[in-house]
């Protein structure tokens, strides 16, 4: 559901003194503009968290199905052992058949008289597809099954999108008997340190429910839902006394919900042990855009992300306990719903274009600013983007892919995943200052920005071309220096790989073929191709003379590049 806009904080007036910037509309496309990016693998920023291998999705069930195991392998070779997924409706009663925004495992019910019948088979097929594929589970305990719920009746919602039908219903509500919540917590996480092995289960990430500041996830009060997260963290340590677990996923950031739960768990009393305070290994908020339609066309609202950010890292920094603490954004996205479609709220056409793509570069690149600005430690940020299986191609759902291809933000994950080491400075003239892009968006001029990282042997540079007004503007001339680079870079080759609107992308190879509704095999056979990350130019060898290197490249709007220089390491 669509999260609540955090206020405007302190933090913009700290950020940079450019002035604010009207909206206005860009011009129609003329000549280039030039850039100049400044890359010195001499000047690190600390350690680069890979905060963008965290990924999500409503629809546990659709993780196992055709489409999606072949997506649940993509990502886990974009971060190998290193991916994460979270899912809702994992505890959910039904017979597995998914639905929009709707999962089901049947994990819980009662015989005749009371007893809990627990039964493992759905969600273990779930939990078995990701690990099989280099995918970590982060485990959601929720929500809540049939046979525990204080309203049970209606049970599965009828929510439709366009507005039909209630999101709520008897999967929202506490529990009759905190108790049995608590031993089905541990249950659960005793099933599967048996079933995977301690060693696996001590890198999950568990947390309890979703948005349960809102109302549309969770029909009880604040401290009812504290006392929920209690008996279900207990159940979770008595299983596995290190097991990794946090929350409380808040819609936005949380304000005095979130403020409450910090609280709570650093100093209240713990519902279900009586003593002081609850585990709290990761704090964990969402934060959303806001697009719209804007004169015909769509505008993004990359504003309201990133104050999302920030408001949930002020709400962090002013626990100084937590200063160290890792932070999960569990729900990172331009919008607010995965299941609503383009052809309902035309504001979410931007979903199968470039635009997506330059849009997630720019964010991910922006949280980590935002982050190092509030002295806190981000540790991930989750796209709530999967797939949604067997409905039509391009439907413009908020997914990374459909149909089992690939669409073009996919590739931007891709080349997230082949950076790694040490952040190293980079510097453009395109770019807009974040104070600018936090109070008004990038509306006026364009934002060409960059972020570089340095491992042994190898240099990264993320490279994008980004508006928020999804109208035409001209290419970007991007002059690309280097310095720093060490001796052994002299034997050094360049791979440019690119998303624009004829590389990496199926979506524009589809509409040339006529937007057919059913490919046939030899178009989609392209299609699959045309998902891949593509390269701009053959891989070739760079002219580094002292540490420096420079080159020039046309970056269209919408564009994203990443520059991978790659050299041998002297032996030692």
């Amino acid at each position: 559901m669509k999260t609540p806009a955090p206020a405007v904080l302190f933090l913009l007036a700290l950020l940079s003194a450019a002035a604010q910037t009207a909206p206005v509309q860009p011009a129609a496309p003329t000549a280039p503009f030039a850039v100049s990016i400044a890359v010195d693998a001499a000047k690190t920023n600390g350690e680069l968290h890979r905060i963008w291998r965290f990924f999500g999705a409503d629809e546990p069930n659709y993780a196992t199905m055709k489409d999606g195991r072949k997506l649940i392998g993509e990502l886990g070779a974009i971060a190998p052992t290193e991916t994460y997924f979270r899912a809702h409706n994992l505890l959910c009663t039904g017979d597995g058949t998914p639905a929009l925004k709707w999962g089901s495992t049947n994990v819980y019910t009662e015989d005749a008289q009371g007893n809990p019948v627990y039964n493992w088979t759905i969600v273990d097929h779930i939990f078995d597809t990701y690990i099989a594929r280099g995918v970590h589970p982060y485990a959601q305990i929720g929500f809540m099954p049939e046979a525990l719920s204080t309203h049970p009746e209606p049970y599965q919602h009828d929510w439709r999108p366009g507005g039909a039908g209630e999101l709520t219903a008897g999967w929202a509500y506490p529990p009759k008997d905190y108790a049995k919540w608590e031993e089905l917590a541990y249950q659960w996480a005793k099933h599967c340190v048996e079933r995977y092995g301690r060693a696996e289960v001590e890198k999950w990430y568990w947390e309890v429910w979703n948005e349960a500041n809102g109302a549309g996830y969770w029909h009880g009060t604040a401290e009812e839902f504290y006392k929920l997260h209690d008996y279900a963290i207990a159940g979770v340590r008595r299983a596995l006394p290190t097991a990794r677990v946090g929350g409380a996923e808040a819609a936005g950031a949380g304000g005095a919900f979130t403020t409450g739960f910090l609280d709570h768990c650093l100093t209240g009393t713990n519902y279900a042990t009586g003593q002081k305070g609850t585990p709290l290994d990761f704090v964990s908020f969402h934060a959303k855009g806001s697009p719209s339609v804007v004169d015909g066309h769509v505008r993004m609202g990359i504003s309201n992300q990133l104050r999302g950010f920030d408001g949930g890292f002020a709400l962090v920094a002013a626990h100084p306990e937590l200063k160290s603490t890792p932070i999960v954004i569990g729900e990172s996205d331009p919008d607010g719903c995965a299941a609503c479609t383009a052809a309902v709220y035309p504001a979410n056409n931007y979903r199968n274009s470039t635009l997506f793509s330059s849009y997630t570069a720019a964010t991910f690149a922006r949280g980590q600013a935002i982050a190092d600005l509030r002295g806190v430690n981000l540790e991930g940020a989750l796209t709530w983007s999967f797939e949604f299986e067997d409905q039509p191609f391009f439907a413009g759902f908020r997914a990374i892919a459909t149909d089992g291809i690939d669409l073009p933000v996919l590739n931007v994950f891709r080349m997230l995943g082949q950076m790694s080491g040490q952040r190293i400075a980079a510097t453009s003239s395109g770019e807009v200052p974040l104070a600018t892009i936090m109070r008004s968006g990038v509306r006026a001029q364009p934002d060409v920005g960059a972020f570089a990282s340095l491992a042994p042997g190898k240099l990264c540079v993320l490279v994008w071309h980004y508006h928020d007004d999804d109208v035409p503007g001209p290419d970007a001339e991007v002059d690309l220096s280097f310095a720093g680079l060490p001796g052994a870079a002299a034997a050094a080759k360049l791979t440019h790989y690119r998303i624009d609107q004829t590389h990496s992308n199926a979506f524009t190879v589809w509409k040339k073929m006529g937007s057919p509704p059913g490919p046939n095999a030899a178009q989609y056979k392209q299609l699959l191709a045309a998902g891949q990350l593509a390269q701009l130019d053959p891989t070739a060898p760079l002219t580094v003379a002292n540490g420096t290197a420079a080159l020039k490249f046309t970056l269209p709007r919408q564009a994203v590049s990443l520059l991978v220089v790659e050299w041998a390491e002297a032996s030692k």
